[in-house]
């Protein structure tokens, strides 16, 4: 039988026990609830520090939810209002869609160098290779302009940057180019020629005040139409490509939206526009390619045997254009999802107006590059080229003074001295002594 000490001394361990216990687990919460607040404070510390020191550079149309990583980027929204900050008087402020494409990365320049603020937004698809937008993208940057990266298709980007700056004028230029690569991927162009433009058009139409826009259309609207020269009144209901058919879809949602919400839109149908910094899928690019490289390139004829002749012109020549459209555009007259006056509504040719065969282009390249190409002549294939371009240009002389100066052999030599320097090609010996350094 235990004695009452012994009795007393194993109840006071057994207390002790318990005591000991019950601290541990007040301890062990204790350190838990420390832990999970610590963790959480941590992790919003570095979410604010990512958000603001390391914005997002990109954004497509499948993920509107990103406008909220946009809205935190303190260093972009800086890029973005100091490229759009106008450095002369009376400055416009430009949005530049399409600003790392060909005709874009050109106007965009031209703009900057007169002292407008210019904003570009591209997307940097791989229509054609990526690297030469990026090599325009990086040229512009030197120039003090910001390329958002993003698509048409983004409402809560479009909204953003319209929300940051109050843009003057829209260029835009963004668009899916080319003929033939239509029966490829149809749906490309339904997203960008029309589906984007519409998006663009919505969010300018919301904007207080509205800009005014000028957008690129295309001569391959007139489609099968036979007259010559082309001009603007002519008719361009048969167009002979999807590609035409959503540059036509293009002019009548324009004529949409200037009827309805009083937006001020100029329209530019450019003829097979070429030069430096072009893009590698025209005829006048590959074919300069294909003539180093010793390859065979294709010259088509027409159906009936006859030449297929373009009115080439050249991008200096175009980009003015682009600046007279937008110098005499008249501002918007909408407010508030409605139109308080009538819009000014413009269509205009930009061409060359001295059509030239593909034959004498390759004569003319061969000279240049001092070697003969390989010819192959083959009937140009049913996939919605035209076999004749030549544009009247009446309009755009009198309304803003357009008057293409440039031939092509001189804007070929320009193309042919930018590709051999950019591609880094070391030249034959020319009999003329032709220097490309």
């Amino acid at each position: 039988m235990a004695s009452p000490s012994d009795t007393n001394k194993t109840k006071l361990e057994r207390y002790n026990s318990y005591l000991r216990r019950v601290n541990s687990t007040k301890l062990l919460a204790a350190s838990s609830k420390f832990i999970f607040r610590a963790t959480l404070l941590l992790s919003l510390l570095l979410l604010f520090l990512t958000l603001n020191i390391h914005p997002p550079t990109s954004l497509t149309h499948s993920h509107p939810t990103t406008f909220s990583f946009y809205s935190s980027g303190v260093t972009w929204e800086k890029q973005v209002r100091h490229s759009s900050t106008p450095r002369r008087p009376h400055g416009f402020s430009v949005l530049v869609t399409g600003a790392a494409g060909f005709v874009g990365s050109h106007a965009a320049l031209a703009l900057k160098k007169r002292g407008d603020g210019v904003l570009g937004l591209d997307n940097f698809n791989s229509y054609y290779d990526p690297s030469l937008k990026r090599a325009r993208q990086i040229l512009l940057k030197k120039r003090g302009i910001f390329i958002v990266e993003g698509d048409l298709n983004d409402t809560p980007l479009l909204a953003k940057l319209f929300d940051i700056v109050l843009f003057s004028h829209v260029l835009h230029l963004a668009a899916q180019a080319g003929v033939r690569y239509a029966m490829k991927n149809p749906q490309s162009y339904i997203n960008s020629n029309i589906a984007g433009f519409i998006n663009l058009l919505e969010i300018a139409k919301s904007a207080n005040p509205q800009p005014s826009i000028v957008w690129a259309s295309s001569s391959s609207v007139y489609g099968l139409n036979t007259e010559n020269p082309l001009s603007e009144s002519q008719r361009t209901d048969q167009p002979a490509s999807l590609y035409a058919a959503t540059k036509k879809a293009g002019e009548e949602i324009a004529h949409t939206y200037n009827h309805i919400y009083g937006l001020s839109i100029t329209g530019l149908r450019f003829f097979t526009v070429y030069g430096p910094w072009g893009r590698p899928d025209m005829a006048y690019f590959f074919f300069t390619k294909d003539i180093l490289q010793g390859k065979r390139i294709s010259i088509f004829k027409s159906q009936d045997g006859k030449e297929v002749l373009r009115d080439f012109t050249y991008i200096d020549d175009v980009v003015k254009g682009c600046l007279g459209a937008l110098d005499t555009a008249e501002k918007s007259t909408g407010s508030g999802w409605k139109k308080k006056a009538p819009a000014q509504l413009r269509i205009y040719n930009l061409g060359n107006t001295s059509p030239v065969s593909v034959e004498k282009l390759v004569s003319i390249l061969e000279g240049l590059l001092n070697d003969k190409a390989k010819k192959k002549v083959i009937k140009m294939p049913r996939n919605g080229d035209v076999p004749f371009t030549h544009a009247n240009v009446t309009l755009a002389q009198r309304d803003f003074g357009y008057k293409p100066t440039t031939d092509l052999a001189t804007g070929l030599r320009k193309f042919v001295k930018w590709y051999v320097r950019y591609y880094g090609i070391e030249m034959k010996a020319n009999k003329k002594g032709r220097d490309w350094s």
